[in-house]
């Protein structure tokens, strides 16, 4: 039976209510600082943790809860003899109910200008260790950590006058989550004061945003999570305008499209289609980028991702009206843009107004039972672009190199990028042979290849890409050098009269 309840919430949404039932069913409430306070407010009898203990809270509220009175209510097994002898003899009264939420620690480290000091000041110490103490005798105990849960408790004192076993498993489990990530989120919170690169033991925590329809596949259920902390340019922060909820594979192609775009500082719009660019226009303007990435691959872009990193105006928007789209995202929408992208019932429209900010956090893939862990790829060339050829590259073939670099480190390995005056003209991403890439690449550009550049995410193990390309009539070629071959493919451009540049860097992407 549930006699005595011990209630101590940072977070006091529904608490007076909850409080108030169980004194209607005869459940006596003992109480600490503010919550002790809002109680008595609103005309609640309670006991103060002092009454309990016979020692003043002291510390500016620091020690409250840590004394035997407390915890020796709480861990005693009722049905050991000798627990509840000793308890009798130390003048010890059980502890039934505890009802307990903690310090906002997440919410003052997301806080802007958040010190180290207003970090420490809301880390949590007597809260824990209640819960902690009430979830490991849940046999005996009912712990509340999650305000979503006073209504179900009440109704099972109300019927029996207790709770089952049954539910207090499950608020016990619920409990050692809740800490599990509040202990990780001040772990990593200190961690950044002093960085760690690849700590020993790594602990990461996320909350659900949302339950999905399915994942890549229907018949595979998925979730979609967030770090807690304080992230910019990520999708987490987009705002939707219009349309449906994104999908598992929506999300992962557009944030494809968003980690491309942050390459470009220009008027830029990227489409992708399976996490991969399949047209990339860079222009003097948003209207100019966009007709670029349009015609560099009209076909794929077909219910693909549009991702700009201007604001969409009523020029761009009549333009992406005329296809089928399965998202924008954009800084910003003028207001009539806006009016006609909804025209179209299904497409998503998405706002992240820090669109390209980057983020240094980490990489990480999941394999069956481990992690691999990585720095983010954010850099783009190691060092001075170094021309290995006869031939050097006229300033236009240079800045066309160094935007299908930025695209080519976006597309899955092995990858090709050929481009011209700043537009992608054909994407070989994917092929288990480099070559295989490059003759995807030049087949299925939507225009002649005359005149255009080469970018390769790794070297050429052998010289018959650099023929290929010269046949195709690319004129400059990058890519990062390295390979006991590299004087082969030298060779070659110099006999094609080929510009080629080294960038000492490459970026497999897998």
């Amino acid at each position: 039976m549930i006699k005595r309840a011990l209630i101590s919430v940072s977070n006091k949404e529904g608490i007076v209510e909850f409080a108030r039932e169980l004194v209607k069913m005869g459940v006596q409430i003992i109480s600490t600082g503010g919550t002790y306070k809002k109680l008595e407010e609103n005309s609640i009898e309670v006991i103060s943790i002092d009454e309990i203990t016979k020692f003043p809270e002291c510390l500016d509220g620091r020690l409250k809860t840590l004394h035997p009175m407390v915890h020796g209510g709480i861990l005693a097994i009722r049905d050991n003899n000798d627990h509840m002898e000793q308890l009798s003899n130390l003048q010890i009264e059980t502890i039934d109910l505890v009802v307990v939420n903690l310090y906002p620690f997440k919410e003052t480290i997301l806080k802007e200008n958040t010190t180290i000091e207003d970090a420490i000041e809301n880390i949590d110490i007597g809260g824990p260790t209640m819960l902690r103490s009430a979830a490991k005798n849940y046999r005996d105990v009912t712990v509340i950590v999650d305000p979503k849960d006073y209504e179900k408790v009440l109704s099972h004192i109300k019927d029996n006058g207790d709770t089952n076993s049954d539910l207090r498993y499950t608020l016990a489990k619920k409990v050692f989550c809740h800490t599990s990530k509040y202990d990780t989120l001040i772990n990593n919170y200190l961690s950044n004061d002093v960085p760690q690169e690849f700590p020993d033991d790594l602990t990461l925590t996320y909350e659900k945003i949302e339950d999905l329809r399915y994942g890549e596949n229907p018949h595979q259920k998925a979730a979609f999570y967030k770090e807690i902390t304080k992230t910019k340019g990520s999708l987490i922060n987009a705002i939707k305008l219009h349309g449906k909820d994104l999908s598992f594979n929506n999300i992962n192609d557009t944030n494809g499209a968003i980690e491309t775009l942050k390459e470009f500082d220009n008027p830029t719009v990227i489409a992708v289609k399976h996490t991969n660019p399949c047209g990339v226009g860079e222009g003097y303007d948003i209207y100019d980028a966009y007709i670029k990435a349009y015609e560099a691959d009209p076909k794929s872009i077909f219910g693909g991702i549009i991702a700009a990193n201007r604001t969409i105006d009523i020029k761009v928007a009549k333009e992406i009206n005329k296809i089928f789209v399965e998202i924008v995202i954009a800084p910003d929408y003028d207001e009539d843009a806006l009016e006609i992208l909804k025209q179209k019932k299904n497409i998503r429209i998405l706002k992240l107004k820090d669109i390209t900010d980057k983020d240094n956090g980490l990489d990480i893939k999941r394999v069956t039972g481990g992690l691999l862990v990585q720095d983010k790829d954010n850099k783009l060339i190691n060092e001075d672009l170094k021309v290995v050829t006869e031939r050097i590259p006229t300033e236009n073939e240079m800045n066309d190199m160094i935007f299908s670099w930025k695209v080519c480190k976006h597309i899955k390995s092995n990858g090709i990028v050929i481009a011209k005056d700043e537009q992608t003209l054909g994407v070989g991403p994917g092929q288990v042979s480099r070559i295989w890439s490059l003759e995807n690449a030049i087949r299925y550009s939507n225009q002649s290849t005359k005149g255009a550049v080469m970018a390769s995410d790794a070297f050429f193990p052998f010289s018959d890409s650099v023929e290929t390309a010269a046949k195709a009539g690319i004129t400059a070629i990058i890519q990062p050098g390295g390979s006991i071959k590299d004087q082969e493919s030298i060779d070659m451009a110099n006999k094609y009269g080929i510009a080629m540049v080294f960038t000492s860097m490459r970026h497999f992407k897998h």
